[in-house]
Parts: C-alpha cells; sequence; structure tokens
C-alpha cells in the first residue's frame, strides 16, 4: 500500500486536513486497479494521535523519511516560527525520496525548510505576498490551483486542497480512479482556472497620489478608445514619467492598468448583470467578445461564460 503521513503541527488547520484525510484516510481500494490504497499516518510532535483523527496510526516526525508521500497540512499562523523538529524531519524525508506536499499555506513550512528554491509553488491568495516577501528564491504562482515540481507539490486555499489530492489520486491510480472518487465526494474531477478568478477586482477608488482626477476621467470613459498620450495629458506629465509614477504605485504600466480596469468593469458586469459577452466587451472597450475572451483565458484562467456561472449574482 501507498504510504502517505500527515506531517500534523501546533497550527495545523482542520478543513484542509479534514479533506486530505476524506481522500486519503478512507478505504477506497475498490477504486484502485491495483486492488490498494492509502495507508495513513499521523506524524505528531510527540507521536500521539490528534483528537479530530483518533482513528489513524500516529507516530513522531522520525517516520516521515519512511513514507512514499508526506502531506503538510495548512498553518493558521504563517508568521510562526516553524518548528525546527519538524522541518529537519521534512528534509530528511525529501533526501529519502519522499514526495511531499502541502496544503494552503503549509506551503509557508515548505519553503522555510528550504525545499521550494528555485521551484515555482503556490499558498493562498491572501498570503502569497507575504509568502514571496519571506522566501525570494521561490517562484510563487498565486493564480493557479496547485502546482506540481514533481516531487515537491504545493496547493493554493481552501478548497484547492481537494483538487491537489484528486490529482495525487489520478497520478497514483489513474484517472479512471479520480474521476469517480470526485464523484463520491460531488466535486468537480478538474476544474478550470485558477485562484485569480476568486481574487476581488481591484478596488476603482484607489489611485496613486496626485492621479486621481486623471484615472477617475480614464474610468469614466472605458468604453472608448484610450491611449496612454491621452492620459498623460490629463495627468500633466510627461508618457514616460506616467509610466514610472504607475510602476511605482501599482506595479503596471499605463496600459496594463487600463487593461485591468476594464477586465474588472467586465467582472462586474457579468456579476451583477444579464448583459452578453459581446455587449460587455462593448462597454469595457474591448471590442469584441473573441478580444474579451482572450483577455480573461489569460488573467483570469477561465472564459467569461464559465466566470459569468459561477459568480452571477
Amino acid at each position: 500500500m501507498h504510504r502517505i503521513a500527515f506531517a500534523v503541527h501546533e497550527h495545523t488547520m482542520l478543513f484542509e486536513a479534514a479533506i486530505a484525510a476524506e481522500v486519503f484516510g478512507v478505504d477506497r481500494s475498490d477504486l484502485s486497479p491495483t486492488g490498494d490504497w492509502y495507508d495513513l499516518t499521523v506524524a505528531t510532535p510527540d507521536g500521539s494521535p490528534p483528537g479530530w483523527l483518533p482513528q489513524a496510526a500516529a507516530h513522531g516526525y522520525e517516520v516521515l523519511p519512511d513514507m512514499d508521500t508526506v502531506i503538510v497540512p495548512a498553518t493558521a499562523d504563517p508568521a510562526a516560527p516553524s518548528s525546527p523538529a519538524l522541518l529537519t524531519a521534512l528534509v530528511r524525508a525529501y533526501e529519502a525520496g519522499v514526495r511531499i506536499a502541502s496544503l494552503c499555506t503549509g506551503a509557508f513550512l515548505l519553503a522555510d525548510a528550504g525545499l521550494l528554491d528555485g521551484r515555482s509553488a503556490t499558498t493562498h491568495w491572501m498570503h502569497a505576498g507575504e509568502f514571496a516577501g519571506r522566501h525570494p528564491r521561490v517562484d510563487v504562482r498565486a493564480d493557479v490551483l496547485y502546482v506540481d515540481e514533481g516531487r515537491v507539490l504545493t496547493s493554493a486555499g481552501k478548497t484547492a486542497a481537494l483538487d491537489l489530492c484528486l490529482h495525487m489520486v489520478r497520478t497514483d491510480y489513474g484517472a479512471a480512479a479520480a474521476n469517480e472518487l470526485a464523484r463520491r465526494l460531488v466535486a468537480p474531477a478538474h476544474r478550470p482556472g485558477g485562484q485569480a478568478q476568486f481574487i476581488a477586482a481591484p478596488n476603482a477608488s484607489v489611485s496613486p497620489d496626485g492621479l486621481e482626477a486623471a484615472l477617475e476621467w480614464a474610468r469614466a470613459r472605458l468604453d472608448q478608445p484610450l491611449t496612454v498620450e491621452e492620459l498623460a495629458r490629463k495627468a500633466g506629465l510627461s508618457s514616460r514619467h506616467l509610466a514610472r509614477r504607475m510602476r511605482d504605485a501599482t506595479g503596471l504600466s499605463p496600459l496594463g492598468w487600463l487593461q485591468r480596469q476594464r477586465l474588472a468593469l467586465a467582472q462586474e458586469l457579468l456579476e451583477r448583470t444579464d448583459a452578453t459577452v459581446e455587449q460587455i466587451a462593448s462597454r469595457c472597450g474591448m471590442g469584441t467578445a473573441t478580444t474579451l475572451r482572450r483577455h480573461f483565458q489569460r488573467v483570469l484562467g477561465v472564459s467569461p461564460t464559465a466566470y459569468r456561472n459561477t459568480f452571477h449574482r
């Protein structure tokens, strides 16, 4: 059987851990083409079983290098120092060839152990900035549901833990097993898009100091062709100076800012109105539905129709 361990720590969050326990801690050998399933162990600081999973075998962190897979659940306090004993055990497990996965903010522990250096990784989008600041050697992907780097895997926030767990089942036991498990859990076997579609659109009332009037003028005309030169004239700046001010304040070029405002307006119209995609594209200055779909797919990872199906109010 595939030996899998949850590396439980003092800040473990139960929601993501419960998702993983439902996938890996229940005997579903009837789904396996080989007739076996996962053999779950819980690794805790003192080797005692946690009260929320009393049926699982419990050991100390020293068993992690003997596993096939180790899962690090989310931490409720990403800023809290990681347990040195757990970090040491994770490194030893990785060196022993163990596959290691984190759920949500559990990525902070993997990064603290140095296992994400030079790799792409994700975590909950609300903590992505903090994660990138603390771990500059990690390529932080805040727009995806999970990242598979072979022997190191990370998931995005909350229910994205299920996306990663199903992906691991698909890797270990095949697509048929993962698809049937998803049906039993009343969940999609594969969700389109990534975390980006769940991040709130930028607050239109927030503008860089001194540029409020010019940017508000642009927001009121998103349905019209606008150029960087027009925006610069409205701000009383040269195009180069405007670009520098915009990048310093927003991290975007003027053109990128305009595009993001148009996309934000499209999101709002998809959520709150029944206008067609063609009508929304025109009202946002995107021109055609094809252009809107292209930008939606590039930035949010889903089509406008899929976005509306999820968020329409």
